[in-house]
């Protein structure tokens, strides 16, 4: 195989946006043969904006018996992404999943278990800012050590500013049963990603989730948690979609210095003497050790990410280039979001590994309770988004 034929299911606003940058031919070994939608006026848009040349499928099982497409990409709504994930693999076909992973980790944990048995196909998720130089400059100084043993993370996201237009712009948006969380699973599985990434898994964690706040809608708008990582560091996560202008800063702080990402850029702060050795030793009263502050040569290029991601998938199929986003990394992330809803609904830390089946009978309870909005689908502008 030379090229990889890929097809899109759900042509929405974040479906659009792949259909955009793969319709003009910017991956390479690439090309978007077909798109599918089970929304006729979607469907019918598609069309109009992309031409006729390409196969368009009203069901997803019709594309996927398309011997012409070779992978998908998964952009629907979030509790579809697992379970579009499994027939396209038995179907035969690479899977590109849009984040998160899914709603729950017990179906992802079916979706990749589905995946082991497929070891000729690849099963990757859409963590794009993982493709930011500034990210991947950020795990290479904690993995080699620059920052030492690690003692505390914080990272503020609160630049995901979403108006009540924008949740009323789709039926399932924001509901328990359409979309299965709000700013934790729709805005943050990126930086949730990042924080395990970088930083690792935490020990246990508590959280508080707030629904409805400062928004119609039944899900949470607003989220502070806070962790506890097996060696005795600390993290705290804070996020919403209420808040203009927000802040998105990240800092993670070791025994041997500290790294800040904000506005775009990374900053470096080195101790010249381990802490841990500095506090044994001194024997001085008032003092600390020496701090340099050190240049990075890395900075954000500007890149969304996306495409970045595709390129790498395409590559990992045709010419075996490792995959930077393998979708079996997605369960982390989703697991600490889980745990955060758990902490919240019953008042309580929850350990990692979560209870997934403790987790998904407290789901369901807010699935049977959601009530569908009487709203009509529209096609957002993703370029103030992404």
């Amino acid at each position: 195989m030379t090229e990889l034929r890929i097809g899109i299911i759900g042509i929405g606003n974040i479906g659009n946006l792949h259909a955009g940058y793969l319709s003009k031919g910017q991956i390479k070994h690439a090309r978007l043969v077909a798109m599918c939608d089970t929304n006729p006026e979607k469907l019918e848009l598609a069309k109009k904006r992309y031409g006729e040349h390409y196969q368009f499928y009203d069901t997803d099982e019709a594309m996927m018996a398309d011997p012409n497409v070779d992978a998908v990409i998964i952009s629907t709504p979030h509790y579809a992404h697992p379970v579009l994930a499994m027939q396209a693999m038995k179907a035969g076909k690479h899977v590109l999943s849009e984040k998160p992973a899914g709603v729950y980790t017990k179906k992802v944990r079916e979706a990749i278990e589905v995946s082991k048995r497929h070891p000729e196909l690849t099963y990757a998720l859409m963590y794009n800012q993982r493709m930011n130089p500034v990210y991947q400059k950020a795990k290479q100084l904690v993995d080699s050590g620059e920052i030492g043993e690690l003692r505390r993370t914080n990272w503020i996201i609160t630049n995901w500013y979403r108006s009540q237009s924008y949740y009323d712009s789709g039926d399932w948006r924001a509901t328990w049963a359409g979309e299965g969380g709000g700013v934790l699973l729709n805005q943050d599985p990126h930086q949730l990603d990042l924080w395990q990434w970088i930083c690792g898994m935490p020990s246990r964690l508590i959280g508080f989730t707030y629904e409805g706040k400062r928004r119609n809608v039944e899900v949470e708008t607003e989220v502070t948690a806070y962790c506890e990582y097996a060696n005795g560091a600390t993290g705290v996560f804070v996020t919403t979609t209420t808040e203009t202008p927000g802040t998105n800063r990240f800092e993670i702080v070791g025994s041997k210095g500290k790294i800040v990402i904000e506005d775009s850029q990374l900053k470096f702060w080195q101790n010249q003497v381990d802490e841990a050795d500095w506090n044994k030793n001194y024997k001085g009263g008032f003092g600390e050790p020496e701090t340099w502050k050190i240049d990075i040569p890395v900075k954000f290029d500007g890149d969304s990410g996306h495409p970045k991601i595709v390129q790498n998938f395409v590559n990992h199929i045709l010419f075996g280039e490792t995959l930077l986003s393998p979708a079996s990394d997605g369960i982390y992330g989703l697991s600490i979001s889980n745990a955060i809803y758990q902490s919240s609904w019953e008042h309580r830390w929850v350990d990692f590994p979560i209870d997934e089946d403790d987790f998904l009978s407290q789901l369901q309870k807010r699935i049977a309770s959601s009530k569908k909005k009487q709203v009509k689908d529209q096609v957002l502008n993703t370029d103030l988004n992404f």
